[in-house]
């Protein structure tokens, strides 16, 4: 009689299955993930919703090109932390002279004040417009809610709210489908765009990346790293799990980036397809982006893109207010860690009370928040080229890094990003 093999125990296979899923890297998704989305913030979408209005499709090849070069900056960002076990202000001040962490955490501060301002500003105008309720009671609510949340709730159970919240990003890609998108000629400008290149072309792609790039996130990135280790050892000092630790902030952070990069995509595309066609082409802010959608695509689109912005909004501001506080805490020497109690670390909470209440200040100062988003952009497009540098640098040494500095692809993309933005820095200064 022949041997009949005994079929696979269910129980077992699905078990194992189980079990390979939670191994996954992307069970463990967190920093990157968190980053991407904060990238997305309401000055961001403004930006985005301004190149799809004004330029149609011929803006949608600023995606494509940007994802690898954000992704690999943030991933240098991320090895620094979880390697050396220390944020990227503390590395920055132990490898060079006390005038350069000075000087980049004093413009950061400025320009995530300013950037506050401009994003709760942009969240009380959309939840004016969605609930009718004034939109400085609505900031003034916003700005309380995200202090309480940093302040009282301990990062593991605050991490958990800031994931769920960035499924809001999911609101982009529905607006797609409640208006009509003609996809062949989205395929063909994707990777042809055809537009004059004059100075407003010039302006605008110098804001996408600026928007895209931006110093606050590579702080939050390596300082993240640093509070999820939870009393682990870094991998300096833990090679074997080095392994298993790059292969998870591989995951992290190149899908956290491709998620912020395919929203950004999916704005431009979403007002392209509705804006620029009825010929609404100077947008300003993200609520008079998502004002503007209602008539044009009906109150359902309306929702989801006024939606989004809340969602980011809740994200963007406790990164920026976070993201200052742990460069201005580590150059300090100061306790820090949203793990802290307020006791604990007052220096740390202090620092993001005064950026996110300044930025509501300004809601009420002769300060256009607008004003404020420009000034922002230029102090960061001044921080990010030598600040890039410096990761890269810093990436590299074997003396900061060990046996994990970064691979050559990673470092190459890294200098390409630091040539484009070095460009739109240089093109930002050129009057006119």
């Amino acid at each position: 009689m022949r041997y009949q093999p005994k079929p696979p125990h269910v129980p077992k296979i699905i078990g194992t299955a189980v079990h390979r899923l939670r191994e996954h890297p992307l069970a463990r998704i967190g920093p990157g993930l968190i980053t991407g989305v904060a990238d997305d913030d309401p000055s961001g979408i403004a930006t985005y919703s301004q190149a799809g209005a004004q330029f149609g499709l011929n803006m949608l090849w600023t995606m494509p090109l940007a994802f690898p070069l954000m992704a690999a900056v943030q991933s240098m960002c991320a090895r620094i932390g979880r390697v050396t076990g220390k944020g990227l202000a503390a590395n920055i001040k132990a490898a060079f002279p006390p005038i350069v962490l000075q000087g980049i955490v004093l413009l950061l501060l400025i320009a995530n004040t300013f950037n506050i301002a401009a994003d709760v500003a942009a969240m009380g105008e959309v939840a004016e417009l969605v609930t009718g309720f004034s939109r400085h009671l609505m900031t003034v609510a916003f700005v309380l809610a995200t202090l309480a949340l940093q302040v009282f709730v301990p990062y593991h159970r605050y991490v958990f709210f800031l994931k769920w919240l960035t499924l809001s990003l999911l609101a982009y890609a529905a607006v797609l489908f409640t208006v009509h998108v003609p996809w062949g000629e989205v395929a063909l400008r994707t990777v042809w765009p055809s537009f004059t290149p004059n100075a407003a072309a010039a302006t605008m792609v110098v804001g996408v990346f600026g928007t895209t790039i931006s110093p606050y996130l590579f702080f939050w990135q390596a300082s993240e790293e640093v509070e999820d280790m939870r009393g682990t050892a870094p991998l300096l000092r833990d090679p074997q799990a080095a392994s298993r630790e790059l292969r998870r902030i591989r995951w992290d952070t190149w899908s956290g980036m491709l998620y912020s990069d395919a929203t950004a995509y999916f704005i431009i595309l979403a007002t392209a397809v509705t804006l620029h066609v009825a010929g609404v082409t100077d947008i300003e802010t993200a609520a008079q982006a998502a004002g503007a959608l209602r008539p044009l695509a009906g109150d359902f689109a309306f929702v989801l893109f006024a939606l989004g912005i809340l969602g980011v909004g809740l994200i963007g501001v406790p990164v920026l207010a976070g993201s200052a506080a742990y460069a201005v805490c580590e150059a300090m020497n100061w306790k820090w860690g949203l793990e802290r109690k307020a006791t604990d670390a007052r220096g740390f909470y202090g620092v993001i009370a005064v950026s996110v209440l300044a930025g509501l200040v300004i809601q009420y100062s002769p300060i256009s928040p607008m004003k404020a988003l420009f000034w922002s952009a230029v102090i960061n497009g001044v921080v990010a080229v030598p600040l890039m540098v410096v990761i890269i640098v810093l990436v590299s040494r074997k003396a900061v890094m060990g046996a994990f500095t970064a691979t050559p692809g990673i470092l190459v993309l890294g200098w390409v990003a630091t040539a484009v933005m070095g460009a739109a820095a240089v093109m930002m200064m050129i009057p006119g």
